[in-house]
């Protein structure tokens, strides 16, 4: 089981069927402020939607497809963040998270953000990490920014959001590049 201690306050721990009924808590109270961006939070009506999640990160992880992992921020769960879209091939990936609205402020994502990208460089080896975030999304954009990825462009009218097409922004860090970041960290 896939499990990494950031600091004394965040660990990433791979999603369980023991996290279900508290994911599931957690997306409903934050439904709201999640469906802005979020374009599954309709389809997450009932606990059993959360465990068929949860089941289906688990058999991508089994097959090497990526990673899902609850984020736990002093002992609670506050949010997710994935690694999906797995190329061995290319040796890329691409990082996806969201965080509940209460937890906000506190640094979290940063470095929930800053450990996923690596454990991807640095344990899977992988080339390119990419993350995409709505253009008006300012708080999701932040993360990318903040870490020294590189703003590749807008990919117009990527993402089906509740009956709307919304543009994306593209950032990404090539492995080499994240190593000289982090040595300056």
């Amino acid at each position: 089981m896939f499990k990494y201690k950031i600091d004394s306050e965040v660990e990433l721990k791979m999603l369980g069927m023991q996290e279900a009924e508290a994911l599931f808590r957690l997306t409903d109270a934050n439904r709201q402020y999640l469906r802005e961006w979020m374009p599954w939070i309709d389809e997450t009506k009932t606990s059993e939607d959360t465990r068929l999640f949860i089941e289906g990160t688990r058999k991508r992880w089994a097959k090497g497809l990526g990673i899902a992992t609850g984020i736990e921020y002093r002992g609670e769960l506050c949010g997710v963040i994935d690694l999906h879209g797995l190329s061995w091939t290319n040796r890329k990936t691409a990082v996806g998270y969201w965080l509940g609205a209460s937890f906000q402020g506190n640094g979290i994502m940063t470095r929930a953000c800053r450990a996923i990208v690596d454990y991807a460089v640095h344990e899977l080896k992988l080339h390119r990490i990419e993350i995409c975030a709505g253009i008006h999304n300012v708080r999701s954009r932040a993360i990318p920014e903040r870490l020294g990825f590189q703003l590749e462009g807008i990919a117009r009218g990527a993402q089906l959001l509740y009956g709307r097409y919304i543009d994306l922004a593209v950032y990404s860090v090539l492995a080499d590049e994240w190593s000289e970041s982090a040595r300056s960290r």
